[in-house]
């Protein structure tokens, strides 16, 4: 199977500037991300997708392919799935090779090493769906307690009832983290995201889905 890593890292976060590329325990943010895709040896090619000249001379000395900028998908308004697809689709153009699957790789999201994205590309071939979205468990955040405060500063909860019931007693619950995305490059371009209708979940260690967004 012909299976492509996408590594998005445009170069106008507004939250943390730069981030893509700040020092993170001795190495470019980004290149944590390059590094375990490559070291996984589940793709055929490793592109880091980018508008900006510097992550993409840090991303090629990361090891990965950057042979384009993306010139389109890399403002404030555009969701990740619409800069995957449109990497995708140059990528495709570039090399003229038709993709079967994509994963898409935050380079904010450094702790997701090699293990996790084996785990998640072969749990996503022997299943069924066309996209897989990583999560992760709440574990002492319950969110089956979460409550909106009103103006009078009462709580309005979220779940009801559910605030009475033991932890013990209440489901699991998962968060959708973006550390990695994989889809059938047929379903990304029919429905442009990687919710797809038939899009299912795979649960990796909340440490391994933290994103690094702020300070």
């Amino acid at each position: 199977m012909c299976h492509i890593a996408i590594i998005l890292a445009r170069g106008g976060s507004k939250r943390l500037p730069g981030k893509n590329i700040l020092d993170f325990h001795g190495k470019a943010m980004l290149q944590w991300s390059v590094e375990a895709a490559i070291s996984s040896k589940k793709y055929s090619h490793v592109l880091v997708s980018t508008d900006d000249p510097v992550i993409a001379a840090i991303g090629l000395q990361s090891g990965a392919s950057v042979p384009f900028l993306r010139d389109s998908a890399s403002d404030d308004f555009a969701s990740s799935s619409e800069a995957t697809l449109y990497a995708l689709r140059q990528a495709e153009s570039y090399w003229n090779i038709k993709f079967q699957c994509v994963s898409q790789l935050m380079a904010n999201c450094p702790l997701r090493n090699s293990l996790d994205i084996i785990s998640a590309v072969e749990h996503f071939e022997f299943a069924s769906a066309e996209s897989q979205i990583s999560c992760f468990r709440f574990g002492w955040m319950n969110p089956w307690w979460a409550a909106k405060i009103t103006d009078e500063g009462k709580p309005d909860y979220v779940f009801g009832d559910e605030r009475i019931r033991r932890s013990q007693d209440l489901p699991p619950l998962y968060c959708p983290s973006g550390a990695l995305w994989i889809a059938k490059c047929e379903a990304l371009m029919a429905h442009n995201t990687f919710y797809s209708p038939n899009h299912i979940f795979h649960e990796i260690d909340w440490i391994s889905a933290m994103d690094i967004d702020d300070t």
